[in-house]
């Protein structure tokens, strides 16, 4: 504060801000000068003001320079951890919120992985897999060691360092994203996407981005890493509806994930972040190019070095193969159909043993598709089908169309269509049984039944003729004289004790095949001749068993009951070889082998038939259109022949020749054990053999069959008749409807089989039998 000195004079305060001294001087003006009465006395020396240096400025230290930036960084620092501090409570608030909407961490479970049906043929190989994820589940350890490598590497590489969460890695993806202005990256871990995949909904929200990461930090506390991996690997989902590694290698490479090599596993790997976008399946080039960006990855990251580097390039697939063809997946489906029946519904993973054998299917497939290709075009045949089955009913090949990926319709055991006369056996089987013999003559000539008429297709008639060659040639004339003789009944009775399952209607057109029956249940019909007389009930599944190999089902076929005698099969046999020898199926021949069988046609050809048999497989083939469009006058002994033939041939090469049952010879008197002499089909002498004895059935078909303990659930093979008309003389006349067809009540065929006839007619009036049924 300002004051006076001695004599009164005002004191300014100091410049420099420390009080003022009374023997100090100030110039407190231009033109005044006020000097203390000190420096007066003491007649001081210094100069007076005006003559004084201007006083300095002090300067303020270098520091206080930039003291407003370092105070400005430091506000910064101060708000960002304010900021975070803040962040981390609303974080936690979430977290708290969002977690305490999901159920109580002590109520979480690994949901159950939808169950998967693997398929397998009589070698263990793998058919096809069926369920939700379509292939089994494997352990790390069960499957190439390059599918975990890769799939760490180019999707979590520190997935054995990290906690559940990999900040690291959600830094970068959010830096990579920003720098790219679009989503490039996604920082989850291997371990939240198992969480998503398990619990979660896809939808992007921030409620399941927390609980995702909520349910990777309980997985990694529950569950080791590896644990962890090989869940994730069976449950990812690879595209074309393929969920696990073992799927997806079955499906784009046709190999199981334990056999995949660097380059498919580089594939596998780099379909996870576009699996349908990046599919080999759908684009080679694309599935190729990141399938390079996986292999620099696992380079990187130490898997693999510089020459598997380039190994992998050659190995990695152009193109992936279409997954959905095959004969095998007509199959596949017959089992899916027939297994709840076995086990009820399936609840875990089932292991399926059946009885197709590999090879016999695909050169099944390739015969039909062979003849198809040749022939079908111009004969305006557009579809196929297959079935081969041995002694024990087992089905050993199974072909339900032409190609599987256009239609998946089995028309070998869905399908029901007219047999024609390939359903003669059963009427000639019916007449044997009723005293009758291969010698047993009947008179070809044309014949009315009521008002039908049938005719051969050749429009000739032979005369007298044995039933032999009436078989042989197949005579429509004499199959309508033997239903008349044993009755529609009887006839009915024996298809359905052989196997025919189908309603069948009695009337005289039986004889010709009218009633409609399924491809796989005419064949194993067929296989009781071959058999020796025994029901060959037709089966695909031998065993289903869990994967740790507790059996729940197991086929019980091998009981099987006669259901003809072995004469009756023995003569059957024989003629039934003389249809490939010297009747209609001749196409059919099979080089050293005995074989013997017998073709259908229907009306117009609308469906043409093979059914025959050796010693080993009885096998029959179909061929037509599913619109019942006729072909251009294909018959049974055309090309269903030839495609029997073919797949024949090949399914019994490397086979040493065996004979039918009963060494195909014709016994003329059945109650003697000399057969007739028989030309060997090779043209070499005649030779002569006794029927075997019913203890040879065992090894006629490979010793399967036991004894008669299921008998009951099947007729019994009846005790042939003798009567009058037996051995060698002749049966009733040829007009067995002499007398405008009275007696014969419903035995008469349906209208739209034939023309009705007027009792006025002087002479039968025929049908033109390609307007009927195609004897062929």
């Amino acid at each position: 504060m300002a004051g006076r000195g001695r004599s009164g004079d005002r004191i300014e305060p100091s410049f420099s801000g420390r009080p003022a001294r009374d023997d100090d001087a100030f110039s407190l003006d231009a033109d005044d000068r006020v000097v203390t009465n000190r420096s007066a006395r003491r007649g001081s020396s210094r100069p007076p003001p005006s003559q004084r240096p201007a006083p300095r400025r002090r300067r303020e230290p270098r520091e206080r320079e930039g003291g407003g930036f370092f105070r400005f960084m430091r506000r910064v620092v101060y708000w960002c951890l304010v900021l975070f501090i803040w962040a981390g409570i609303g974080v936690a608030g979430l977290v708290l919120y969002y977690g305490s909407r999901m159920p109580s961490a002590s109520t979480w479970a690994i949901p159950e992985r939808p169950p998967n049906v693997k398929i397998t043929a009589v070698d263990g190989s793998v058919i096809a897999n069926r369920g939700a994820t379509g292939g089994e589940a494997l352990s790390l350890e069960n499957m190439s060691p390059y599918i975990p490598e890769a799939v760490i590497a180019i999707e979590d590489r520190r997935f054995y360092s990290h906690f559940g969460v990999d900040p690291l890695g959600l830094g970068r993806a959010i830096v990579t994203n920003f720098t790219a202005g679009h989503m490039v990256q996604g920082g989850s871990t291997l371990t939240q996407q198992l969480a998503k995949n398990l619990f979660l909904s896809p939808e992007r929200t921030l409620e399941r981005k927390v609980q995702e990461v909520l349910l990777a930090l309980w997985l990694e506390q529950k569950y080791t890493k590896d644990q962890i991996l090989a869940m994730y690997l069976n449950r990812v989902f690879f595209g074309s509806n393929a969920y696990g590694v073992e799927a997806a290698s079955r499906r784009y490479f046709n190999k199981s994930a334990r056999d995949v090599n660097l380059g498919e596993a580089a594939v596998l790997a780099g379909l996870l972040k576009a699996p349908s976008r990046l599919s080999p399946a759908r684009d080679a080039e694309a599935a190729n190019a990141r399938a390079q960006l996986v292999l620099a990855a696992m380079r990187e990251q130490g898997f693999i070095t510089d020459s598997e580097v380039k190994t992998a390039m050659s190995q990695t697939p152009a193109s992936a193969k279409s997954y959905w063809t095959g004969a095998g997946h007509y199959v596949a489906d017959m089992v899916m159909d027939e297994l709840p029946g076995l086990i009820g519904d399936v609840k875990e993973d089932v292991i399926v043993d059946t009885t197709i054998d590999k090879s016999l299917e695909k050169k099944a497939e390739q015969s039909l598709v062979d003849v198809l290709d040749k022939e079908g075009d111009k004969l305006d045949a557009s579809q196929a089908a297959l079935v081969s089955i041995d002694g024990t009913g087992a089905i050993r090949a199974l072909v339900g169309g032409r190609d599987y990926a256009a239609s998946q319709f089995n028309r070998a055991v869905k399908a029901k269509r007219q047999p024609g006369s390939s359903f003669k056996p059963f009427v000639y089987a019916a007449a044997l049984e009723k005293g009758l013999t291969p010698f047993s003559v009947f008179n070809d000539a044309p014949i009315r039944i009521g008002d039908w008429t049938p005719e051969n297709y050749e429009k000739k008639y032979n005369g007298e003729v044995t039933l032999a060659t009436a078989l042989a040639k197949s005579l429509n004339t004499v199959a309508a004289q033997l239903v008349m003789y044993d009755g529609p009944d009887q006839v009915i009775k024996l298809a359905h004790r052989l196997g025919i399952e189908s309603e069948l209607q009695p009337n005289a057109s039986i004889a010709l095949g009218t009633s409609e029956v399924s491809l796989m249940e005419l064949t194993a019909s067929y296989a009781a001749f071959m058999n020796g007389g025994y029901k060959a009930t037709p089966h695909v599944i031998r065993r289903v068993t869990t994967a740790e190999g507790k059996v729940l089902y197991e086929n019980t076929y091998d009981s099987p009951p006669r259901v003809l005698s072995e004469q009756i099969a023995a003569q059957m046999d024989a003629m039934m070889m003389g249809v490939i020898d010297n009747g209609t199926g001749k196409s059919a021949k099979i080089p050293g082998w005995q074989a013997a069988g017998k073709t259908g046609t229907t009306q117009n050809s609308r469906d043409a038939l093979f059914v025959g048999f050796t010693s080993n497989l009885t096998t029959g083939v179909w061929f037509g259109n599913d619109d019942g469009k006729p072909m251009k006058k294909v018959t049974g002994g055309g090309l269903p022949a030839k495609a029997w033939k073919e797949f024949m041939i090949a399914a019994h090469k490397g086979l040493s020749p065996a004979p039918l049952f009963g060494n195909g010879q014709l016994i003329d008197n059945p109650n003697s054990s000399q057969p007739m002499a028989q030309a060997a089909p090779d043209g070499g002498q005649p030779v002569t053999a006794e029927v075997p004895p019913s203890t040879t059935i065992g090894g006629i078909i490979s010793g399967v069959f036991g004894g008669d303990a299921n008998a009951n659930r099947y007729p019994q093979a009846p005790v042939r008749q003798q009567t009058a008309t037996s051995g060698n003389g002749p049966v009733p006349p040829a007009d067995v409807a002499e007398g405008g067809g009275a007696g014969y009540g419903n035995v008469v065929p349906p209208g739209d089989v034939g023309t009705p006839q007027t009792t006025s007619s002087v002479q039968p009036r025929r049908t033109t039998l390609l307007d009927l049924i195609m004897g062929q």
